[in-house]
């Protein structure tokens, strides 16, 4: 049976509820295949898809007022739900109403009663707000958890009088674990992994079994070792998938060879971080006759060597993509495929799928085709090497070719933000650690020219795709950026204008820019962005062609990454097999696929953050009460404790608090948005930018507090 097929029957106008038997008798299941649709039944309800209500009936969970999704949990306590199968705002759960959910798991919700909200129901039964005046946001109850995403919590080891006890380090989760008195002996204080037990009632804490103990908090590595343990990131790969990447051949066959497009003798070349070692895309370009450019836009070939439904598909199915730690990388695929054969390395000959674009001198796309090619990179370029070549004009073959591309990514660049894509860019920070993982050095890299030629790029090849899926209707998916809730703006809008910036109707995109260009360059420019990115939705994967609304994208996927991204690999496959070759899942599979890849991205994130702010905090944890160790930042909001402050030279936001606010005695004015000084009159406020030193740091709840030795008087440049 078809998913499809049964998500399109309870979905009809006129459906009314049916038991087990009437369904499979509407979809005409054999009687010999009941077994397997009973089965499948169970699978969708375990999952939230549909609901079986009185005497065994299944409807879909919106039409009687339920929801599944996944929880995002908040360390006050509440918490908010995304829908999986509905395109309404994400539904706040209350402190009292999230039952056993934590943070990540799939649950099912009941919506408040309709009468408690404010708006008009749209298709499926989603209900559309009105209007922000006077209108109740979507709220709801967890009645059921339906998966955890975590099997496994980790830690700090407590013990009181009488039992022992695990403080999970995602404050996130509010409850103590309760565990067994550990054999042999943990010393409190150590870092344990706990596998969690069954845990049915909110009104007591949950219990686990300690599975392995990580060691001291202090000592090296176990800090990174303790968010892949927590994000359960799959360090090692099994023996079936390393066996699979080992049978495969490394040099590449002449009949293979045979039926592609021979690039090797055009002048191809990547750049690169200094520190990659996975290549996954190169270029080349040439002028035409007319004065047109091609430009060839190459991809390592994954798909070629990843066949569907095999183990080395399997797991990096499960994986999702490849998680960059701050002092290692956990691969989606093998090394032999991720630094080796897949590896668009210099000198060496290279399988690629390619994007080939025409574009007119002024960056018009005129037309663009697709093709299996293969390449030899010819150079191997940095970010550095490539920025000193467009700097400074070389006469070298490289130098020519970084240059023509740099000039036509410029003008793609400019087209762009004339159509109105966002530019919420942030410079790329990274910890250097020394041997033993202790941040000796944090470097800020901007995201300069050399940056923009690739992504410009990249960016060209992900639409001309998508476009080409969507004319073609091809089942795919899509990278996914939905328009921001008109009630979030407006309270961004309302911050903005607390910082004295005169702003117009965000809900315009051109006001958005405008903004953005106002700010760039000035102190309020951080406090703008971060506070504009937490306004805009998070941008995700898609069966359904929705566009982008960050790079105001009618048509987007992700295609030009497929050794560290799932999706990729999957929109590979769906360009390059046509016809019964097709293998391309069916829309509801790839619904469920999107939704599990667009969460692996999000706990990988995660991770990433976590594992980039610990070294962060550790480095800055030397300066403590170091007066004379003092730092730029930039005052980002007022909150009820003081000052909510961004060292922009770092990305690392903190505290400081009224008390840590020295030389005179500061009132806090929520209303304007200020702290004042009772004696000097001096005040701080969004968008200044002060002097702080290190005051505290909390390893354990991720905090860092900063002081501030005096309060000058400021002017806020425009």
């Amino acid at each position: 049976m078809s998913i499809d097929a049964l998500y399109r029957l309870l979905s009809a106008a006129d459906y009314q509820p049916l038991n087990q038997q009437t369904l499979a008798r509407q979809l005409k299941i054999p009687p010999g295949r009941r077994g397997e649709f009973a089965r499948q039944l169970e699978e969708e309800e375990a999952r939230g898809g549909i609901v079986s209500i009185r005497n065994g009936l299944y409807v879909l969970p919106q039409t009687v007022g339920l929801l599944a999704g996944h929880y995002t949990g908040n360390e006050r306590g509440f918490g908010f739900l995304r829908p999986d199968n509905f395109d309404g705002p994400d539904v706040y759960i209350g402190a009292s109403d999230t039952s056993t959910a934590m943070h990540g798991d799939q649950v099912l919700i009941r919506l408040d009663k309709p009468g408690q909200q404010r708006g008009r129901r749209g298709p499926r039964g989603r209900r559309k707000p009105t209007g922000r005046a006077g209108e109740e946001k979507l709220s709801g109850k967890v009645i059921r958890v339906l998966r955890r995403a975590r099997t496994q919590i980790v830690g700090t080891l407590q013990k009181t009088s009488h039992f022992h006890y695990v403080v999970p380090d995602d404050t996130r989760m509010p409850q103590d674990i309760y565990v067994p008195d550990p054999e042999p002996p943990v010393p409190v204080g150590h870092k344990v992994v706990v596998r969690l037990l069954e845990w049915d009632s909110p009104h007591v804490n949950p219990e686990g079994e300690i599975t392995e103990v990580l060691g001291p908090p202090n000592q090296a590595g176990v800090d990174i070792l303790a968010i892949i343990r927590k994000c359960e990131l799959r360090e090692g790969f099994p023996e079936a998938v390393e066996a699979e990447a080992r049978a495969i051949p490394t040099a590449i066959p002449e009949e293979e060879i045979a039926k592609r497009e021979d690039f090797r003798s055009r002048y191809v070349f990547t750049i690169d971080p200094d520190d990659a070692k996975d290549f996954d895309d190169a270029l080349c370009c040439r002028v035409l006759p007319n004065g047109d450019y091609e430009v060839a836009i190459h991809i390592a070939d994954v798909s070629h060597y990843v066949k569907p439904g095999s183990a080395l598909d399997k797991e990096a199915e499960l994986r999702g993509n490849s998680t960059y730690l701050v002092d290692r990388v956990i691969p989606m695929l093998p090394e032999k495929l991720s630094n080796g054969i897949c590896s668009l390395k210099p000198n060496e000959d290279r399988l690629v799928k390619t994007v080939v674009v025409r574009l007119s001198p002024e960056g018009k796309v005129k037309r663009s085709r697709f093709v299996q090619g293969i390449i030899h990179s010819k150079k191997r370029l940095t970010y550095r090497q490539a920025m000193g070549f467009i700097a400074k004009s070389s006469r070298t073959t490289i130098g020519r070719e970084v240059q023509r591309l740099h000039k036509l990514a410029q003008k793609l660049r400019r087209r762009r933000f004339e159509n109105g894509s966002l530019d919420l860019d942030f410079p790329e920070i990274k910890v250097r650690l020394d041997e033993s993982g202790r941040p000796i050095k944090i470097e800020k890299n901007e995201n300069d020219e050399s940056h923009q030629l690739i992504e410009e790029f990249m960016l060209l090849a992900n639409e001309v795709v998508a476009k080409h899926l969507k004319n073609k209707s091809i089942p795919a998916i899509y990278r996914v950026h939905e328009d921001p809730d008109a009630e979030r703006l407006e309270d961004f809008r309302q911050t903005v204008k607390a910082l004295g910036i005169t702003v117009g109707d965000l809900s315009q995109r051109g006001e958005i820019q405008k903004l953005i260009k106002r700010v760039k360059g000035t102190p309020e420019e951080p406090a703008v962005k971060v506070n504009l990115l937490k306004s805009l939705k998070r941008a995700l994967y898609s069966p359904s062609p929705d566009g982008h609304f960050g790079l105001a994208k009618v048509n987007y996927t992700h295609f030009t990454s497929p050794i560290r991204r799932y999706a990729d690999l999957i929109v590979h496959r769906a360009v390059f097999t046509s016809g019964k070759k097709r293998e391309s899942p069916s829309a509801g599979n790839l619904g469920h696929l999107a939704v599990h890849i667009t969460r692996t991205e999000k706990n990988s994130s995660e991770a990433e953050m976590e594992s980039q702010k610990l070294k962060k905090l550790e480095y800055f944890a030397r300066f403590m009460d170091d007066r004379k160790a003092l730092f730029t930042a930039q005052v980002l909001e007022i909150r009820p404790f003081g000052l909510l402050v961004e060292l922009p030279d770092y990305q690392l936001q903190g505290a400081v608090r009224m008390s840590d606010l020295q030389g005179d005695i500061y009132v806090l004015q929520p209303r304007n948005q200020k702290v004042v000084g009772r004696k000097s009159g001096a005040s701080l406020g969004p968008g200044m930018a002060v002097r702080v030193g290190v005051s505290h740091v909390d390893f354990l709840k991720k905090q860092v507090n900063f002081f501030l030795p005096k309060i000058r008087k400021t002017k806020k440049r425009r």
